[in-house]
């Protein structure tokens, strides 16, 4: 079986860990928009079109299903994605809401989105949530996160970029991590949040590939391949260091 997933750019590559860890593949093909990153910043027309472009590099391959590992994508072009193929098409939004769904958290639970500016304008985590019964939701736009991930920063910016953002924020019980950047400043996160619970996509969508389509590990080795429309090279070194490959 082969999977595609797609990113806007990098982050998309903390979904294809926890996919790779899951051994549910054969192939698994990655495709970031490099030249076009990011997403969070533009509008839901040219998200849409850049989302369908993507969509028509993954025919070359005849993938089996289609994973939008960018919370704004997902936001925004989800379904012209599914309207326009006749394979599986899943979005981290849809997975990320059904795991806080399964969790032990009751309805009046505190929860914080964080993502792009374009994702929590689409409001759609937090619509979901009421849909399933939760009430108590704060979403929060967190855009400087994406580059100190990007440059390996933490310490003291890191520390004063979530001052900054969660100044107002107490007694969270889970934080939805909806930019796949964040799980790798996962724990900085929970940890400034008094260790609440934390959403990871990569995590939510595995546990959405064995609950929807009954997947289990296979034993073969699973092959990747990275593809990106600027720089390929660079987001190779990048799933290198991320993923721990050899």
């Amino acid at each position: 079986m082969r999977v595609g997933v797609f990113d806007s750019g990098v982050g998309g590559l903390t979904v294809v860990k926890s996919i790779l860890k899951a051994n549910f593949f054969e192939e698994i093909i990655y495709y970031g928009d490099t030249a076009r990153v990011p997403y969070g910043t533009k509008d839901k027309t040219t998200i849409i079109s850049y989302s369908l472009d993507a969509l028509e590099f993954f025919k070359n391959f005849e993938i089996d299903m289609f994973i939008v590992a960018c919370n704004t994508a997902s936001a925004y072009a989800l379904e012209e994605l599914q309207n326009n193929t006749d394979i599986p098409v899943i979005g981290v939004i849809e997975s990320g809401v059904l795991a806080l769904e399964q969790s032990d958290l009751d309805d009046k639970s505190h929860i914080v989105v964080l993502g792009t500016r374009a994702t929590i304008d689409s409001d759609l985590y937090a619509k979901h949530l009421r849909k399933v019964g939760f009430s108590n939701i704060d979403s929060i736009a967190t855009p400087l996160f994406v580059p100190l991930v990007e440059e390996g920063i933490k310490g003291s910016i890191l520390d004063e970029s979530m001052k900054f953002y969660f100044s107002e924020i107490s007694k969270v019980d889970v934080v939805i991590l909806g930019c796949t950047h964040f799980p790798l400043i996962e724990e900085e996160i929970s940890l400034f949040l008094n260790n609440c619970k934390t959403i990871h996509s990569g995590d939510a969508i595995v546990n959405l590939l064995q609950k929807r389509y009954n997947l289990k590990a296979i034993t073969k080795k699973t092959k990747i391949s990275f593809f990106a429309s600027s720089n390929p090279d660079g987001l190779k070194k990048v799933a290198k260091k991320w993923l721990e490959l050899e």
